[in-house]
């Protein structure tokens, strides 16, 4: 067990205490001295826990909890997701992050996660604006054993577990096709999925996960700030950042089991649950042009349908707004 690794035992152990843990409990625990203990613990309070140290009690773990690899570690409970955690105070993009390392041959469900980005990536070319210590940042390296047309059935998957993970937070989600969460018709999460394959075979997907989870109003930039929103200004409560993180890693690795196992008609299912936009009007928006119609639905494919002159027409990618 190396040092990392023991600081998340060190964690879990005081969590499941009821009250002190000793420090002969977690040196026999983790088969290490007790000055090695003692170093731990100084290094886990430098990363923001509060460990309260008695000489005849041993330590206790206060209810403060930062925001970090260590403390994501511990909330995972998944098979899959979060085995190894790569946490980042601050980062170009998660997604560039992850794409790297799933290149030198990180395993599936290795997850990359930052307090903000500098260049945080959105679809179409746009930026996700990143703030610091508010909201959540997040990459996870998939290796499907699909074909790469198929692999975009991913995007709802991330859809399908964000939007659960925002419903548990205590407002009713929208999903926008593709790849978007809504709040009252303003965005609070986005999907953006890059792959790296051969005409045959998918190497590897890397699904890019951000949710506005406590930022203000005040804080997005005015060219979104009509068209933002987060879980906070939703709720009028702050949001614990570990506890929506390992729901949402929960509830995606449940429903990527379901997209391995039985395909991705489940999936599809269950993200039409939460689209609204079936007989609206909808505008679409392309590199190099813009079109008009009534919203049909989906196909079986996840290809949206698009009404217009009499004339469905099937749309795989592009950018959609409600008129």
């Amino acid at each position: 067990m190396g040092e990392k690794e023991q600081e998340v035992e060190i964690i879990r152990l005081l969590k499941a205490g009821a009250g002190y843990t000793s420090g002969q409990s977690l040196s026999a625990s983790l088969g290490v001295s007790r000055t090695a203990v003692w170093k731990h613990i100084e290094a886990l309070r430098k990363m923001g826990y509060a460990i309260e140290a008695s000489p005849s009690k041993g330590y206790r773990l206060l209810e403060a909890r930062p925001f970090n690899g260590v403390e994501l570690q511990t909330l995972l409970s998944g098979k899959l997701f979060g085995r190894e955690v790569h946490f980042f105070d601050s980062i170009d993009s998660t997604n560039a992050k992850a794409f790297e390392l799933a290149r030198e041959g990180a395993p599936e469900g290795t997850i990359v996660v930052a307090e903000t980005q500098t260049r945080g990536k959105g679809r179409i070319g746009r930026k996700w604006e990143s703030p610091a210590g508010m909201n959540l940042y997040l990459s996870v390296i998939l290796r499907p054993k699909v074909a790469p047309q198929g692999a975009q059935g991913l995007t709802f998957v991330a859809a399908v577990a964000a939007a659960e993970a925002v419903s548990a937070s205590g407002v009713k989600p929208a999903v926008k096709w593709p790849n978007d969460i809504l709040i009252g018709g303003r965005k609070t999460a986005g999907i953006l999925l890059e792959m790296d394959s051969e005409p045959d075979r998918v190497h590897f997907v890397v699904a890019g996960i951000g949710v506005n989870l406590n930022a203000r109003r005040d804080m997005f930039p005015e060219y979104i700030k009509d068209t933002a929103t987060s879980l906070f200004e939703e709720t009028g409560s702050s949001i614990d950042r570990g506890l929506f993180t390992a729901r949402l890693l929960s509830s995606m690795e449940r429903w990527y089991g379901v997209y391995l196992s039985e395909g991705f008609v489940p999936v599809l299912e269950a993200w039409k649950g939460s689209f609204r936009t079936v007989g609206k009007p909808v505008k679409v928006t392309f590199f190099d042009r813009t079109i008009e119609g009534i919203c049909a639905g989906v196909d079986s494919d996840g290809a949206l349908l698009l009404e217009r002159e009499g004339r469905l027409e099937r749309i795989i990618s592009g950018d959609v707004e409600a008129l």
